[in-house]
Parts: structure tokens; sequence; C-alpha cells
């Protein structure tokens, strides 16, 4: 059997099935053993009322009328339905409550049985609906009959009734949670097929719209991941082709004029130029990949963000203005490293020589600010210069650059936890603003 929903449903009849025969058959096993204790305990008692009526009764050879006044007078006495039958089974007398039970009842047992020491034997009288009458206080003998619906039929009608009636109950609780999951099946297997944008109904509280949400986030995580690497692979084969195609250009003008020294001397600056910019690319796309791949094994160390930047800032000329000597970060020095050069790069790339780089705590967080003087970036684009191989129009053919430096800073920024913004300078240019949580 496939279907989930008719395992389960079928389960859970099968389990109701088994507890209402096992139910059934425990009562009336219980019902039997009360009714055989009730039984010895009325025998018992009819037995001792029957040695005390046997003392008060006539001898067996006395007159039958004076017998039966007898019987009549202690039948009205205790109450009891009660006949007195001779040594050969003929009746002598029964009182009226035990003639109007069998005229009521025709055909009824004739009583629980008791021999007289003198061959007489007394007959008194069951209950009619089958429990026996009886009297464990010493008043009117009473036993209640039992229920008719812990009898036969009635008690296996009962039952039928409630295991139907479980049973229909169960059935559409069964097959929502079902529904849900083969829902879930569904939209797992067309994700699994390429549908990345395929997402499935997290609608409830339980396992089950817990399971779809974690599907629906790591759905929503892969289909970036693919799209960005789509992305990356498309841009970066873009970005190939310029230094390839002036590469190839080179050569063939290098075979054209092979005697021109000087012209040889530029061909090969222009392709060590050339050489330089495919490394730098290849460089970039590699370390964009291994950050995607590497998030699940990043494991944090202390950083001194100050020695870092001072060392970087060297490297590029920029004035370093702190306020603090020392500032800790958890993260990857390498990774950190590489985000504040590709700053500081940048900003000797596009805003000229006067660099400054700020170190500053801000509450809980440490900001690093990369400031420089040149053209700025229009407010509409400060959040397009962060997506992979994006450049500020005409900023390509006049600084070059391969569009993943500050792609790469807000990766890893967001790897650290941190977040990375452009802002507006005072005074003209651009401020870079890496943040990230303090140690």
């Amino acid at each position: 059997m496939k279907s989930l929903y008719l395992r389960i449903y079928l389960t859970v009849v099968v389990a109701l099935a088994l507890f209402a025969v096992g139910s059934a058959w425990l009562f009336q096993r219980e019902v039997q053993v009360e009714r055989g204790r009730f039984d010895a305990q009325v025998s018992e008692r009819v037995g001792a009322w029957a040695e005390l009526i046997q003392r008060s009764l006539p001898p067996a050879d006395a007159p039958r009328e004076e017998q039966a006044q007898a019987v009549r007078e202690w039948a009205q006495r205790l109450r009891l339905p009660i006949a007195l039958d001779d040594e050969s089974g003929q009746r002598i007398a029964a009182s009226d409550a035990y003639l109007r039970r069998h005229s009521e009842l025709p055909g009824a047992p004739r009583g629980i049985q008791v021999k007289l020491d003198d061959g007489r034997t007394m007959w008194v009288l069951r209950n009619p609906l089958g429990g026996p009458r009886a009297n464990t206080g010493g008043g009117a003998p009473r036993g209640l009959p039992p229920p008719p619906w812990t009898r036969g039929a009635g008690l296996a009608a009962l039952l039928v009734v409630l295991f139907l009636a479980v049973a229909a109950g169960a059935y559409p609780v069964v097959r929502r949670l079902t529904r849900r999951l083969e829902g879930l099946k569904l939209g797992v297997q067309r994700f699994g097929e390429g549908a990345l944008g395929q997402r499935v109904d997290a609608g409830g509280r339980d396992e089950v719209a817990a399971l779809a949400a974690s599907f629906n986030q790591a759905a929503e995580r892969i289909e970036l991941l693919v799209n960005s690497h789509k992305s990356l692979l498309a841009n970066a084969s873009h970005e190939l082709r310029s230094p390839l195609a002036r590469m190839k250009m080179a050569l063939s003008l290098m075979d054209e004029r092979s005697t021109d020294a000087a012209q040889r001397e530029r061909l090969g600056q222009e392709l060590r130029t050339n050489i330089g910019e495919l490394d730098a690319l290849v460089e970039e796309v590699l370390l964009a990949s291994r950050l995607d791949a590497q998030a699940a094994v990043f494991t944090p160390q202390p950083v001194d963000v100050i020695a870092l930047a001072a060392e970087e800032a060297a490297q590029v000329g920029a004035e370093l203005q702190a306020v603090d000597a020392r500032l800790i970060v958890p993260g990857d020095e390498r990774l950190l490293r590489r985000a504040l050069r590709n700053l500081l790069e940048n900003a000797r790339r596009y805003g000229g020589d006067e660099i400054t780089l700020h170190a500053a705590r801000a509450a809980s967080r440490i900001e690093l600010r990369v400031c420089d003087r040149g053209a700025g970036v229009p407010e509409a684009l400060r959040e397009r210069i962060f997506e992979p191989f994006f450049r500020l129009p005409g900023h390509a053919e006049r600084e070059g650059g391969v569009g993943l430096g500050l792609a790469l800073v807000k990766q890893i920024a967001q790897r650290h936890g941190g977040t990375v913004r452009c802002e507006a300078n005072d005074g003209g240019g651009s401020c870079f603003v890496l943040s990230l949580p303090a140690q």
C-alpha cells in the first residue's frame, strides 16, 4: 500500500477495532464474574432463608392447605417469590408473586432450587430480566437488572456505533495531515527537477508546518546561491573576453611588427597588463566562490583591527585616524584584511591621493570608515555598486578594475555578521563604512 494516509487511517481503524473487541470481552467477562459472585451470595442467603422456612413449615405429611398457607405467609413476610413442591415434584403451593412472574413470562426458569431435609423442594424465583433477586442487607430483595446495552446484541450495537463514529471522525484528520505531506513531497520533487522558485504551503503550527518552513528557507537559499553563481559565471565570462581580445590583438600586431623593438616593448607591456587583469579577475572569482562554499566551516578568531588598518593604510598612503589604541573583532584576519584592502584600493583608484581611514567604536560595533575626495557615488547607485561586476558608467574605461572588489567586501562583512554602506563625504567624495560586531 503506497498511500500514506491509507496506512495511517487503517492503523487507527484496526487499533480502534482491537480496542473495542478487547473492551467488550473484558466487560462481558467482568459481568459474568460479578454475576457468578452475586449468584453465589444469593444462593448462600437463600439457603439460610430456606433453613429458616423449613423449621417453620408444617411437616411433609401435614395437610397441603396448611403447607400452602405457611408458604404464602413466609413469601409475604420476606417478600420473595417462593414455590414449594412435594417429594414427587408436585406443586404444593406458590406465592402470588411467583405465579405472577410466570404468568408474565411463560417458560421462565423455575428459580433457585433448595432441597429440604424432608424431600420437599423450595424454589426462589430469579429476576425475569436475568439478574438474581436478593436482599443483601435484610430488607426487601431488590437485585437491579443490568442495563440492556450491556448484554448481547445491545453491547455489540453500541460498540459498532462507537467504532463507526470514531472511524468517520478520524478520516478527515488523517487525510488533512497526509494531504499536507503530499504537497510537501510534490514541492520537493518539483524543486529537485529544477523549479528553483518552487515553494510549499507553510501554514499551521505543527511539525509539518515547521518542516515546510525549513524547506522554503533552504530552497530560497539554494536559489539565491545558484542564481548568484550563474550571474558570477556569466559576468566573469563576459569580463574575460575583453583582456583576451586585447591579448590576441597584441600578439597579432607583435607578429606583424616583429622588427620594431619599441613596438614590441609597448605590446609586451600591454600583454603584461592584460595578464595582470586576468589574474586579478580569476583571484576575485575564486575568493567569491570560496566564501560561499566555506561559510559553514567559518571559525572566528580575535582580530586587532587597529594593527590591521595601520598596515593596510601604509600600503596606499592613507591617513589612519583611530580613537582607541586597540579594537578587537571576532573574525578571519585574512578575509578582514582583504575587505579593508579592497576599500582602500577602491578609494585610491577612484578618489585620488587624499584618503583617510577612521577606526572607532560605535556602541557594540566597530566602524572602519574609508573616505576619499573623488567624484563621489550618486545616491541612487550607492546600493548597486556592491553588486558583482557593477561599475559606475565610464569608470571601467578610465580606471580599470574587474567589478568584484566591493561585492567581496559585502560578502566578507555579511559573513562576519556586519554590514558595509556608502555615504557622501562632507566636502565631496565618498565614505565607505565597514561595520563589524565588537568582541
